[in-house]
Order: structure tokens, then sequence, then C-alpha cells
């Protein structure tokens, strides 16, 4: 859900206490919300302030002065633990100014338990060996290896590692900067987080005069999206014991050599274990041959990344494949050899275009096979809809259950899952219309998998502008959808929409689920959130009993959106919506303010994951 300037905002929030999520989204549609500086390319009103000024929000909110460094010299003193932090550095013939540039932005660490660890990997220019030679005189935590011959990055890395005594690894490439204060929020992390194993941060990129721009406010450990893209990548930081483990780096995965370090690090430690620092510690310079630029700088990074992730599933055991996909990768999950049956539950009343388009796309074009349709027809009184009823289930997979209770969104859905014969079900609105034949097939292959709970697809307004790409919890107070409104042509956020990708919550719009993850939450809310949220809720209680729920962009709908239902625009659905409101925020309080699918630097204003003025962080904690 997008905003704008103040007559737009008060219209898309009579829309939001009208309809909830799906009224926002059309009176946003409606009313041309505008969008910032933004992966949805939708420009900036005039007038309006440029929400993703990255040089104006690092003045106000990312800038060190005395005072401040002060009170984290202050704060670090009182650590619990005063881990020493080996930093390694493999280089080969950097420009020396570069050189002198990485090692001055550890020397300058706030933190100052360190050591940086540097293998050069036989550089031919002299130059290199004299500043090395200089830094490793002149500050005794500077220790330098110099390989009798180039052995590529992975060995290299390894022998900077050989040197190392510190308890944490902390990688870093020669042409990059380290944050001034990096490595605190490293050792503060440590302190707070003592199971932590392996701990990444934001980064962003900076340019040959030093201007910083680029930032990716990364999620909380996110398996799905981590498959996709390297998202740990710079800062990432890991426990020495771990790395030791592992063997370090694996000579023959070079360009992607950190991407198979982290993907055999994750096989040994558990999910909890990992850790996000959602600040920006890590500068990755960009230039010509960097793939900070463009991964066609570096192709066969690409290759590697594509074979390390084939072997960290065969190592698993998992019957998977992988493809690149442009920037990132794709995961294809077999299906068993015996399919499991879904049950696809459509909730209706009258509507007979939008129903039968939606029932007549998934017969006709949906390419998995073992599937029954259960059409809950809450009350339908058009003559034509009641016998278009009566013969759609001359088709053995469709069946109709009349429920005529007062709509109730979730009862509908609750009272037909005793009815549903299969083992996953799909929850489906009745204004869905098939894109993409495999749907189904993608899917059921995500919500088989061992820890996956809810699994989302992605939709489209009719005029292939994004209707639903992954749910963020807490924008616009409760709940709304990332990147509403994108044209179809843009990936999203870093990617986000168009990547596998774990959210807090997708929408019941198009939800697939195992019938027992269903049922051991207890099904929709149908006491508290008959209309709306309902789907949120439901997510949000599946992601607390341990599963992780998720968006594949590979399943693709038209979607449009609750066409049949109407405005909820009378004094009682009014007062119902409000009852909701405050349910969630109640419930779901904490999750609200911090999505960990959702960076605490991005709006929850704006649902085109603009910059957060200010962010949601907290202060170093207290001693």
């Amino acid at each position: 859900m997008g905003g704008g300037l103040p007559a737009t905002a008060a219209k898309a929030a009579a829309a939001y206490r009208r309809d909830g999520i799906a009224g926002l989204e059309r009176g946003v549609a409606l009313v041309e919300a505008v969008q910032s500086g933004n992966p949805a390319g939708i420009p900036v009103a005039a007038g309006e302030p440029d929400r993703n000024d990255y040089a104006a929000w690092l003045l106000r909110y990312d800038l060190l002065d005395d005072e401040r460094r002060a009170a984290l010299r202050t704060r670090q003193g009182f650590f619990a633990v005063q881990p020493l932090i080996s930093v390694v550095m493999p280089t080969y013939n950097p420009k020396p100014a570069w050189l002198v540039e990485v090692i001055e932005s550890v020397r300058q660490q706030i933190y100052p338990h360190w050591e940086l660890c540097i293998a050069d990997d036989c550089s031919s220019n002299a130059e290199i060996r004299t500043i090395l030679e200089r830094y490793q005189r002149e500050d005794s935590r500077i220790k330098v290896v110099f390989r009798p011959k180039n052995g590529h990055i992975s060995a290299a890395s390894n022998s900077a590692i050989e040197v190392a005594t510190g308890d944490w690894i902390a990688l870093l490439d020669h042409d990059d900067l380290l944050s001034e204060q990096a490595l605190f929020w490293v050792a503060e992390a440590i302190n707070q987080q003592p199971e932590a194993r392996l701990i990444y941060s934001d980064e962003d990129k900076i340019d040959a005069d030093g201007v910083r721009f680029g930032a990716y406010f990364k999620t909380d450990w996110n398996r799905p999206l981590f498959y996709s893209q390297n998202m740990i990548s710079h800062l990432g930081v890991y426990h020495t014991a771990l790395v030791r483990e592992v063997g370090g780096f694996q000579v023959g995965m070079e360009g992607s050599q950190d991407y198979d370090l982290a993907l055999r690090c994750i096989e040994r430690i558990e999910d909890h274990q990992i850790h996000h620092i959602a600040r920006v510690l890590y500068h990755w310079r960009v230039h010509q041959e960097s793939t900070a630029m463009s991964s066609d700088a570096k192709p066969y990074a690409q290759m590697a990344g594509e074979r390390a992730l084939t072997a960290h599933f065969a190592r698993r055991g998992v019957n998977a494949t992988v493809e690149r996909v442009k920037d990132s990768y794709r995961v294809r999950y077999a299906l068993p050899d015996q399919l499991p049956l879904v049950s696809l539950i459509i909730p209706t009343r009258n509507g007979l275009d939008l129903l039968r388009t939606c029932v007549q796309s998934v017969l006709a074009l949906t390419t998995y096979p073992n599937y029954e349709i259960l059409i809950v027809d809450n009350g339908s009184d058009d003559p034509a809809t009641l016998a278009w009823l009566a013969g759609v289930q001359d088709d053995r997979r469709v069946r109709v259950l009349r429920d005529d209770r007062p709509f109730n969104y979730s009862a509908l859905n609750n009272g037909a899952v005793p009815h549903a014969r299969g083992e996953l079900l799909g929850l489906l609105n009745n204004d869905l219309e098939v894109i993409t034949p495999d749907w189904l097939d993608e899917m059921v292959s995500h919500a088989l998998q061992p820890g996956i709970g809810a699994v989302g697809a992605r939709l489209w307004y009719p005029d292939n502008t994004l209707q639903h790409g992954g749910v963020i919890v807490g924008l616009g107070g409760v709940a709304g959808h990332a990147h509403v409104h994108m044209a179809r042509q843009h990936a999203g956020y870093f990617g986000r929409t168009s990547l596998l990708s774990a959210f807090s919550a997708v929408t019941a719009a198009c939800l697939v689920i195992r019938k027992s993850i269903f049922e051991e939450v207890g099904g929709l809310n149908e006491a508290d959130l008959a209309v709306a949220f309902n789907d949120v809720d439901l997510c949000l209680r599946v992601r607390e009993a341990g599963y992780t729920n998720m968006l594949t962009p590979y399943a693709e709908l038209y979607h449009y959106e609750s066409a049949t239902r109407g405005l909820d625009d009378t004094p009682e659905k009014s007062a119902r919506f409000n009852r909701e409101v405050a349910y969630m925020k109640q419930r779901w309080e904490p999750l609200l303010q911090h999505d960990p699918a959702y960076s605490p630097n991005l709006s929850l204003l704006y649902s085109d994951f603009s910059l957060a003025w200010p962010p949601r962080l907290a202060a170093p904690h207290p001693a």
C-alpha cells in the first residue's frame, strides 16, 4: 500500500477503515498514491520529499560524532565478553590507495579487540608488499602471510585463517571498507546473542569519490531468500571453530567462495544461531571489475554459486535442482512420485462471472493433476449462479457446500476443512484467474518441504501491477502488501518479490498449507477476525508454531480484488473492522513493531521499501 500527499492519505485511510488491506489497496489505486525512488518505477509527486534520499538519511541517522563514539566506547567497556575478532583479508594486486584505505578502516575501529590477518596471494606489484610490511611493523595487531605462489581467493583466504587466533572471523575484501562501528556492533551481538555462530549485517556501496549509496537493508535470517541470493554476504562474521569444522574455504568455488562457505556452515548449526545486525557495517566498493557493479563482471561467480547450492542440497539429501535466474537462483524441489491430494477451498456468494472464470481457469490450465475444488456457497440467490453451481458438479473434481451463515470468511473456510479430503489445503478467493499453469505444482513443492508453513503466490491486478508479493506486518498499522502496484517489469527491492522469500505472512487469497499444520494451529480465527486480517493472524500463528511462511513468485495468478463483496461502509461493518484492528494490535504488538522479514530501516508508512524516518532501531543495550 502506497501513501502520498495529505488528501491522498485521507482518502486511502477512509478506504482502510472500510475494507482493511483490500480497501486501502483499492483506495490507493483510485487516488494514484505516490511511491518514491522505488523499484516500482512510480515517480515522486511534485513537491513530495524524496523518501529515499540516502545521503540525507545517513547524515541524520548514521553520522558518528565524538559524543556518539564516546558512548559506544563506554558501552563496550561493560561487555561481559570481549571477543577477539580476526578480520580475514586475502589480497592480490589491489590499487595501493584502496589497500591503505581498507587497512585504515580496520585500524579506526571503535572496538579495539581485533587482529587483521592478511594473506597476499603473490602480488606482482612490489608496492603491495611494501605497504603490507610497513603496516605489519607499525601495528602488532596486523599479521601478514606472503604466499609463495598464486592460489586464488579461496586458498589465500585459508592462509589468512591459519594465522587467525580470534574466537570470531570477519570476512573483508581488499578493496572494500568497514564502518568505523562495525566490530562494536558485532561484539555487542555476541554478548546479546550468546548462542549465535554466524552473524551478518546490512551493507551499502561506495563509489570512487567516497559517496555511499545502494544500501541493502536485509531481513533477519531468511532461508528461502538465502537460497535465491547470498544475503549474508557483507559483513559476514563466523565463529572460528565453525569455519575450521567445515574446512575453511573450498578451492574451486572461486567467485562464490563465501556463499559456499555459508552454505556449508548453516548445515552445522540451527537457524536460531544465525543473527542479523540491522545496520550498515560494510561498504562494498564499486568499480568495473567488481560484482558490486554487476554480476556480469564475474560471470563465473554465478556458475560457482549454482554449483555451491547444488552441492548443498546433495549433502542434505534434498531432491532439488538449481538454475540461474539473472543475478540470482531458483530452487525447484521435486514433487513426490505419489502426488498428495490438494483441496482447493473457494468461498463465494453470487458473482457468477468472476467465480466461473476462476474455477474454469483452474480446471482448464492447472497442470497439477491431483486436486479437488470445494466451492463454499455462502447464500447465493442469483438463479444463474445457482444453476451454474448445480452443473459444475458434473466435473468429479468439484463439490459445492452450502453454508448460509452470515458472512464470516474464517468460519466459511474452517467449516469446509472437515469436508476436505486432501493432505494439503489451498485457500482461494473466487476472483482469481490462473496465469502460470504449474502454479499448484510450484506451491505444493514448497509446502511439502520440512519446516515450511503457508505458501503464497504472486498475484497481479488485471492492469499487470502487483496486488500481492508478500505481507509486511506492521505496514499501515497492522499489515499490508509489499510493493502494491509495482509494474510487472520490476523485480522489487533487491529482487524481493521476484525471488523465493520468507515473509511473516502471505494472503489467503491464494495460499497452500498442509492440512495438519492448519489444524495444529486451530485454523482461521472466526471468533475475533471474521473478515479482516484472519490470514495474517493464521500465518503468524503458523510462524509462532515454528514454521516458515514464504512467497513463491513462480506461481502467478490475476486477482480481481474482492469485487463480489463490496465495501464495508456501514456503521456495523466499520465497528467490526475496528475491533479486528484492535485485536491484531493487542495479539501481535511486538511483531507489528519488528517484522523479522522486513527491515527496521524501511518504512511502515509506504509499501515501496522506502527508507524509514527514523529507523526503528534500539539504542545499544544498557550496561
